[in-house]
């Protein structure tokens, strides 16, 4: 994946995680994440050699709150 895709990515992952209810188990999970998001995506736009490994964890991270949080939801 390239920046331009993973930068979009942490993007879209930011606005979900944004919108998991408060109410939720996970917003308090969701609320890190996002934050160490935010660090990560301010990296990659700067262009500075961001950790592949602990970005790649996070974005499956966030993908994980969001499915949780959608089942809850249910």
């Amino acid at each position: 994946m390239n920046s331009t895709e993973e930068i979009k990515l942490v993007q879209l992952l930011l606005a979900r995680l944004e919108r998991v209810s408060v109410d939720s188990y996970w917003a308090h999970r969701a609320s890190g994440i996002r934050g160490a998001l935010l660090k990560s995506l301010d990296e990659l736009e700067k262009g500075t050699p961001a950790g592949q490994a602990h970005t790649n964890e996070l974005i499956s991270s966030a993908f994980t709150i969001l499915t949780r949080a959608a089942r809850e939801k249910r």
